[in-house]
């Protein structure tokens, strides 16, 4: 078990929100198998969050780390209004300041952001996370409001005052399985975007047979590879591609910096409006109640969760054992199973491979001979570069006084 003074959490992800304007046919937290959001409070109250804030600032002075990200979410985080918003960030950067360097986010479906929010986002350097499935037709048959109707001119509206306000954002895209990917790709790009990330759907071993009978065997690695050869041949290499950069950084002998591949642990944690300490939200696709560790930020430090009895402390802290059938498979050291939601399955919960695994081993040999670089040779390189790192943490020490060694670590993923 690691040790709680250990337990760094690089991310705070605060459900500010349990409600949301949109009811997008994938979302895993409204439309999936997990249903304890009906029983939270729609907006976080203020008392809730000043504990969590609190906790976070001891949380810190126990790690000493450098530096955290605090991340607002739901839900739809932007429900909470700008002006709470932006109490809330001078309030956060306020606690916690001199204990390490806060920088703040947030992830919105961008349908109610307007001049305000772009002015409360710049005053504070928060970074947007703005959710876009592709131009209106595509974007439109997945997420859409309460009474089915499209919500796409409402983003790329938002879209456009984050672009003339000059806030720093970026794209998240849920791969819509069947479409165009040059068309869905060519849309972000003629908009003007400049950070997207392809997110593979979520579905488990228990829900994906009917996307394989409609979509075939690989449809997300056949979206991301004729997007990685536009990328990779045609002149737009100044666009990151999030996903497909992190896969060419794991082929390269580098560490995963997401926790869909890789299976490095994710260290984040999320707090529910409620107060609830929760782990990986999007486990909510798996079953009821899964992502629940029974704390609160009213009454428990974070490093609790280490001693939660659930599996949350291993797999936000540690990383979850790779799955038996992966342990032969020549990508067991950069795919590592694929992402945890999409290993589960109700016979043996999270023992077996993701259910993309025929696309990941398909999108790996594909940027494997994009890349030119073969499974050895990625060895070899993680090796190398492990060597270096180790040679730099030891240097760091023989120069540090004796009272600043406890806070030289191992490096962790940011």
């Amino acid at each position: 078990m690691i040790e709680a003074s250990a337990a760094y959490i690089t991310h705070v992800i605060l459900k500010v929100a349990s409600r949301c304007n949109l009811d997008c046919s994938y979302c895993y937290v409204y439309n999936k198998a997990d249903s304890t959001w009906k029983h939270r409070p729609e907006i976080m109250s203020t008392e809730i969050f000043e504990a969590a804030l609190e906790r976070i600032r001891r949380h810190l002075q126990l790690t000493h780390q450098n530096e955290l990200l605090i991340a607002f979410h739901g839900g739809e985080p932007c429900l909470i209004g700008a002006h709470k918003f932006d109490a809330w960030c001078t309030r956060a950067r306020q606690h916690l300041d001199g204990t390490a360097a806060v920088s703040l986010g947030i992830q919105t479906n961008g349908a109610l952001i307007d001049e305000a929010w772009a002015q409360v986002f710049r005053k504070h350097c928060v970074h947007v996370g703005l959710s876009m499935d592709g131009p209106k037709h595509v974007h439109d048959a997945f997420r859409f409001d309460h009474k089915r109707r499209g919500s796409y001119d409402q983003v790329e509206r938002g879209l456009r005052i984050l672009q003339e306000a000059q806030v720093d954002h970026g794209i998240l895209c849920v791969i819509p399985l069947g479409a165009d990917p040059l068309m869905v790709h060519g849309h972000f790009l003629n908009l003007g975007c400049k950070a997207i990330t392809y997110l593979l759907p979520h579905y488990t071993h228990d829900t994906i047979a009917p996307i394989r009978e409609c979509y075939g065997a690989t449809p997300c690695a056949d979206f991301l590879i004729p997007i990685f050869d536009d990328w990779w041949f045609n002149g737009t290499m100044e666009v990151s591609i999030g996903d497909l950069k992190n896969m060419a950084r794991i082929i390269l002998g580098g560490d995963s910096k997401i926790e869909t591949f890789g299976n490095f642990a994710p260290l984040y944690v999320f707090v529910e409006t409620d107060g609830e300490i929760e782990g990986l939200d999007s486990l909510r696709v798996c079953r009821e109640g899964i992502s629940r560790i029974n704390l609160n930020v009213q009454d428990a430090d974070f490093r609790e969760i280490l001693h939660s009895g659930t599996m949350h402390g291993e797999a936000m802290f540690e990383g979850m054992p790779l799955p038996q059938a992966c342990r032969t498979c020549h990508e067991r050291e950069t795919c590592a199973g694929g992402y945890l939601p999409h290993r589960y399955s109700r016979a043996r919960d999270f023992d077996n491979p993701s259910v993309w695994c025929a696309d990941i081993l398909k999108l790996f040999a594909h940027l494997r001979e994009r890349l030119g670089v073969s499974v050895e040779e990625t060895r070899e390189r993680r090796q190398a570069l492990q060597r270096d790192l180790r040679a730099g943490l030891d240097a760091q020490r023989h120069t540090l006084p004796p009272d600043q060694l406890m806070s030289v670590s191992e490096p962790r993923p940011d």
